[in-house]
């Protein structure tokens, strides 16, 4: 890989594990992170929660947007009264790894004919899919891969969260012809430290090498 390492997180669904992962790869790989678009304020956002696990090794970039309520980025733009620049949406110069983390599924609308997959050809960046090992998920991560290859867009591998599942996790590899990139088991507590242990020791950190 020519250039610093740049990589794409996005997940089958919200709430899969990405942020977490993300965080993860961040601090493995000593650079930036950038969430493109918060969508929802109350609570820890996602920038937060990468600034707290990433343990002091992830510089986190600010948000082009942050949007109020939790929803789907154009409906949370229309509610703020915002709208959605694409230019603002450009990748950050950077001589450092970057982490950008996608918000929702890859075909969650940002503004009217914009989709994250869109985003997602426009930077020509690796993408990383992550899945939960949780019922469903073979469908719902096939469907992701055949929208993330309609695009042209590269996949490195597909990263599950959760409990083990060895139906799914030997299916989606298989059926995808993708890269089983790891699985991060839940983490209890959840913290920098137990990140980058479980980081170091469930996934193949060679890929991002």
């Amino acid at each position: 890989m020519n250039g610093p390492q740049r990589f794409i997180v996005t997940g089958t669904d919200t709430d899969v594990g990405k942020t977490v992962f993300a965080a993860g790869l961040a601090a493995w790989l000593g650079g930036e992170y950038w969430k493109p678009v918060q969508a929802g304020l109350e609570g820890e956002t996602d920038s937060e929660a990468v600034r707290r696990l990433g343990g002091g090794n992830v510089t986190v970039l600010p948000e082009a947007y942050r949007l109020t309520t939790p929803c789907s980025p154009h409906e949370a733009a229309r509610i703020d009264g915002v709208t959605i620049d694409t230019a603002r949406l450009a990748l950050p110069p950077s001589d450092t790894p970057l982490v950008v983390e996608g918000a929702g599924g890859v075909l969650v609308p940002h503004a009217d004919g914009l989709l994250a997959v869109d985003l997602f050809a426009a930077w020509a960046l690796p993408v990383v899919l992550v899945a939960r090992t949780l019922l469903g998920t073979i469908n719902h991560t096939l469907l992701s891969l055949e929208a993330l290859r309609a695009r042209r867009i590269d996949v490195l591998g597909v990263a599950f969260s959760g409990d083990a599942e060895p139906v799914a996790e030997e299916a989606i590899p298989r059926i995808g012809a993708v890269r089983h990139l790891g699985r991060l088991p839940h983490l209890a507590p959840l913290n920098a430290e137990t990140l980058a242990q479980a980081f170091a020791a469930h996934i193949d950190t060679e890929a991002f090498a």
